[in-house]
């Protein structure tokens, strides 16, 4: 298997992701987006890690995304928890108003 199937599942990922946060109208369904881009960097810095020498730089940089998309869901996590108790809903339009 070579790296062009590799790129193939990363490109579909990166496009569902994309989809994912464009229609949405769900908080949640917006950091699932956010976790699928995360994901496709990913298998891509695996993908040319492996086929391009070695090495452990591409698997570091997995690593550090990894350690990235689990901080952003908890942080973000929190925050939609905060704005459901504020505001009733997890709709990113309806919640719009500052704090007076």
């Amino acid at each position: 298997m070579g790296i062009e199937a590799y790129l193939f599942v990363s490109v579909a990922l990166f496009a569902l992701g994309i989809i994912c946060i464009v229609s949405r109208r769900n908080i949640l369904y917006v950091l699932m987006g956010i976790e699928m881009i995360l994901n496709a960097s990913s298998i891509n810095f695996a993908a040319f890690n492996r086929f391009n020498g070695g090495g452990i730089d591409g698997q570091m940089f997995v690593i550090f995304i990894i350690i990235l998309a689990a901080a952003e869901a908890a942080v973000a996590l929190a925050i939609v928890l905060n704005v459901f108790h504020l505001f009733h809903s997890v709709k990113p339009s309806e919640a719009d108003l500052l704090r007076e």
